[in-house]
C-alpha cells in the first residue's frame, strides 16, 4: 500500500500512531510532501526517522526551503563549519539531535514527486489558462513551496492528480480532514487517485492535534489525533 501525508511539522510521535493505525510495514510507502519541520517539539527526530526509511520519500515544503535559507546565508557569513552546526541545532526545540548527515538529507529534498496517476508538491503548482499545469522545468522553487492560489476550489488542474499541503484544509471548510476535489463526471468518494483534480491533505497538526494521511491505492483516509473528531 502507497500513503501520503503532508505538514507533520514536528509531531514525531503523532506520526507513529499514524504508522501504527495504518499497519505501515513491508511492502508499504509513504510520501511526505513537505513541512516535516518546525512548530511542534521534534522536528530532528522526526526528519531522522523520515531519512532512515527507506520507505520514505520526502520532499522539501516552505519550512524546509526557510531553514536551508538561513543555512546558505550562515556558509556565507565564516568558515568555522562547526559554529553553523551550533547555530543551526538552536534553530530547533530537539537541535541537540541536529548532526551534519540530517542537514545534509534536508539540503537534497527535491521540491515534487511524480507518479503515473498522481503528482505531489508542498504548496502547489501554476495552473496555466488551459487548465494544465506549467511544466516543473518552468515553475521556480518559491511557488512549489509557497503558492497559495492552488488551494482554491475553482483551481481545478487537467492532467494528473495534484496531492499537496501548506494551508490548513480547516481555512477553507472549517474541519480538519483530508478535501477531495472529484473531476466532472468522477463518482464522489471514488477509491481511484485518477478521479480527482487534486486533493488537499494539510490538517494544522500543530494546533488540531490531528493527523491524517491518505491511501493512494484506495483513497481512504486515515486519522489520528483528538478523540472529537476521530471516526
Amino acid at each position: 500500500m502507497e500513503y501520503c501525508i503532508s505538514d507533520i511539522h514536528g509531531h514525531y510521535s503523532l506520526f507513529c500512531r499514524l504508522l501504527d493505525k495504518i499497519k505501515f510495514g513491508g511492502g508499504d510507502k509513504i510520501y511526505v510532501l513537505g513541512d516535516i519541520i518546525d512548530k511542534g517539539p521534534e522536528s530532528v527526530r522526526l526528519a531522522k526517522l523520515l531519512f532512515s526509511m527507506p520507505d520514505a520519500v520526502c520532499i522539501a515544503g516552505n519550512h524546509e526551503y526557510d531553514f536551508l535559507k538561513y543555512y546558505r546565508a550562515l556558509l556565507g557569513q565564516t568558515s568555522d563549519y562547526d559554529e553553523v552546526l551550533r547555530t543551526l541545532q538552536n534553530y530547533f526545540t530537539d537541535g541537540d539531535l541536529l548532526d551534519w548527515d540530517t542537514v545534509d538529507r534536508l539540503d537534497a529534498l527535491p521540491f515534487y514527486v511524480e507518479r503515473k496517476k498522481w503528482i505531489g508538491v508542498h504548496a502547489g503548482i501554476p495552473v496555466l489558462p488551459d487548465g494544465s499545469l506549467l511544466p516543473f522545468e518552468r515553475a521556480t522553487p518559491e511557488q512549489l513551496v509557497y503558492d497559495r492560489k492552488f488551494k482554491e476550489p475553482d483551481v481545478l488542474p487537467r492532467g494528473k492528480c495534484v496531492l499537496f499541503g501548506h494551508t490548513p484544509v480547516r481555512y477553507l471548510t472549517g474541519k480538519d480532514e483530508i478535501l477531495f476535489y472529484p473531476r466532472t463526471g468522477s463518482l464522489r468518494g471514488s477509491g481511484n487517485v485518477a478521479d480527482y483534480c487534486k486533493i488537499h491533505l494539510d490538517m494544522m497538526t500543530y494546533q488540531s492535534g490531528v493527523l491524517g494521511c491518505v491511501a493512494l491505492d484506495t483513497c481512504q483516509c486515515f486519522y489520528v489525533g483528538e478523540d472529537r473528531f476521530l471516526r
